[in-house]
C-alpha cells in the first residue's frame, strides 16, 4: 500500500507469529501469499463475497424471496393504516400526512447507524434485510397479534381501560420483541460468523428497530389526526415530536438488548449453554425495557419523564459498550495483523492506519488522488479485508471458527488484500522514500484508540 513498499521488502528473520503461521501451513492450511505481485485466483473473484464470507455469484434466491415477502408485508401494514384513515371518513389526507412524517427521520437515523458501523461494516444486504424485516414481517404480524389480543382477550376480560394497559405493558412487548428478535436469531443460526462482537448485535438490532418504528409511527400519526376529541392536528404535532424527534431510537434501544445477547452467543462455540442463556436474557431485557416504557408512558408527563430518564441511561450504557468494543477491535488489529508482515501485504504503517478511522479516511483520500475511484474502492477493500482477517484470526484462536473454515477464509482475504494493494500501487513510482500520507496521523491516533494492553 505504501509508496515506498511497492517493491518487495528485504527478507528478515521470521517473527514468532510468522513461525506459528508457517507451522499452520505445514499442517495443511493454505500458505498466505508472498509479496511478489497480485494473486490470481483460479475461479471468479468477488470482493463483496469474500468480505461477506459467502460463495461468489448471483445474489441468493432465498435472500431475494425473503426481501420480497418482507416488503410485501410492509406494504400491507401501511395499507391497513391507510384503510384506517378512510374508515374515519377523512379520506386519504391523514395517510398522506402521516406517511411522509414517518419517513422523514429515517434517512438520518440510518446514516447514524452506518456511521457507528464504520470500523468493520456489516454487509449492506444483511442490514437491508434486517430493516425490511422490521418494517414488514415484524410490523404486520405485531399489528395483527396485538389487535387480536386487545379486542378479543384483554379488553373483554378486563375492561377497556385496564385491558389496554395490560396489553400495552405486558402483551405487546413480548410480541414485538420476539418478532423483531427473530431476524437476529436467524443471523445467529445461519450467519453467525457475521456477528463479530457487541457492535454488530447493536447495529442489526437498530436496523430492525428503525424499520419497525417507521411503520408503527404511520398508525400513531393517523390516529392523532383522525381523533379530534384528543386534539387533532395539535396532537399530531405532539406525537411527532415525541416519537419522531425526541425518542426515535426507542425500538432500536429495546431490541439492542436482544442484539447484545445474540452477539455474546456468537462469540461462543456452537451449543454452549452460556450462549443459550445469553440469548434468552437479552430477549428478556428487551421485553422488560419495552414494557417499562409502555407502562410509564400511560401515566402522563410524570411517567414520560421517568421513562426518558431510564432510556437515556440505557442509551448511555450502549454508547459505552460501542466505545469499548471499538477499542477491542483496534486491539485485535494491532495484535494479529503484524504476524502477516512476511507476506508483504501488511507493514507497520498499514497497521497504524488500519487502527485509526481518521487515518483510514486519509488513506482513501490519498488513493483517490493517486488513482481515482477504482483506487479508492481498492483501498476500501484492503482495509475491510485486513480488518476481517484480524477478526477471523481472533475467532480461530478462541476456537469459535473451525480450522478448515479459517484456513479458507484467511486465504481468500489475503488474496483480496493482494489484489487491492496491487490496484492502488501500480501507478506509483517503484522507488521512493516518501512516507505514507497517513503514517503520521495513524501513528498519532493508535495510542488513543488502542486498549491499554493488547
Amino acid at each position: 500500500m505504501l509508496p515506498h513498499m511497492s517493491e518487495p521488502p528485504e527478507a528478515s528473520a521470521p517473527s514468532e507469529a510468522s513461525e506459528s503461521h508457517e507451522a499452520q501451513a505445514a499442517q495443511g492450511a493454505p500458505k498466505p501469499l508472498g509479496p511478489a505481485g497480485p494473486p490470481r485466483p483460479a475461479g471468479p473473484f468477488n470482493p463483496a463475497a469474500v468480505l461477506a464470507d459467502r460463495d461468489p455469484g448471483r445474489t441468493p434466491v432465498g435472500f431475494i424471496v425473503g426481501m420480497a415477502i418482507a416488503a410485501a408485508c410492509a406494504f400491507i401494514a401501511v395499507g391497513i393504516d391507510a384503510v384506517q384513515s378512510f374508515a374515519f371518513g377523512d379520506g386519504p389526507a391523514p395517510f398522506a400526512i402521516a406517511l411522509p412524517l414517518a419517513l422523514l427521520p429515517v434517512p438520518l437515523l440510518i446514516s447514524l447507524v452506518l456511521w457507528m458501523d464504520r470500523l468493520e461494516p456489516e454487509p449492506r444486504q444483511n442490514l437491508a434485510f434486517a430493516f425490511v424485516w422490521g418494517a414488514g414481517i415484524a410490523a404486520l404480524a405485531a399489528l395483527v397479534i396485538n389487535t387480536a389480543d386487545l379486542e378479543y382477550v384483554t379488553m373483554p376480560a378486563l375492561g377497556a381501560s385496564t385491558g389496554e394497559y395490560v396489553a400495552a405493558t405486558f402483551g405487546a412487548p413480548v410480541v414485538e420483541e420476539t418478532l423483531k428478535g427473530l431476524v437476529l436469531f436467524g443471523l445467529l443460526w445461519r450467519r453467525r460468523d457475521e456477528i463479530d462482537g457487541p457492535t454488530d448485535g447493536v447495529i442489526y438490532a437498530a436496523m430492525v428497530g428503525l424499520g419497525f418504528a417507521m411503520v408503527e409511527n404511520v398508525g400513531y400519526y393517523i390516529n392523532a389526526i383522525v381523533t379530534p376529541q384528543r386534539g387533532g392536528i395539535a396532537l399530531l404535532g405532539y406525537t411527532f415530536v415525541l416519537r419522531g424527534v425526541v425518542s426515535p431510537l426507542l425500538h432500536p434501544i429495546f431490541t439492542s438488548m436482544t442484539g447484545l445477547g445474540v452477539a455474546y452467543a456468537a462469540s461462543r462455540p456452537r451449543g454452549a449453554a452460556s450462549a443459550k442463556w445469553a440469548v434468552f436474557l437479552g430477549w428478556l431485557a428487551a421485553v422488560a425495557l419495552h414494557g417499562t416504557w409502555n407502562g410509564l408512558s400511560l401515566f402522563g408527563a410524570v411517567g414520560l419523564v421517568g421513562g426518558y430518564l431510564i432510556m437515556s441511561a440505557v442509551l448511555a450504557g450502549l454508547v459505552v459498550v460501542l466505545y469499548r468494543d471499538r477499542r477491542r477491535l483496534v486491539g485485535l488489529i494491532l495484535r494479529y495483523l503484524p504476524g502477516y508482515a512476511y507476506t508483504g501485504l501488511v507493514t507497520g504503517d498499514d497497521v497504524a492506519m488500519l487502527a485509526s478511522l481518521r487515518a483510514r479516511a486519509q488513506a482513501r483520500t490519498w488513493a483517490r488522488t493517486a488513482g481515482g475511484l477504482p483506487a479508492t474502492a481498492a483501498m476500501g477493500d484492503y482495509q475491510l479485508a485486513a480488518t476481517e482477517l484480524a477478526l477471523a484470526r481472533a475467532k480461530s484462536v478462541r476456537g469459535v471458527l473451525a480450522p478448515d473454515h479459517f484456513a479458507t477464509r484467511e486465504r481468500n482475504l489475503l488474496d483480496l488484500m493482494g489484489i487491492a494493494r496491487h490496484a492502488f500501487t501500480r501507478r506509483i513510482p517503484p522507488v521512493t522514500q516518501a512516507p505514507a500520507p497517513w503514517a503520521t496521523v495513524g501513528s498519532a491516533l493508535v495510542p488513543d484508540d488502542a486498549p491499554a494492553s493488547s
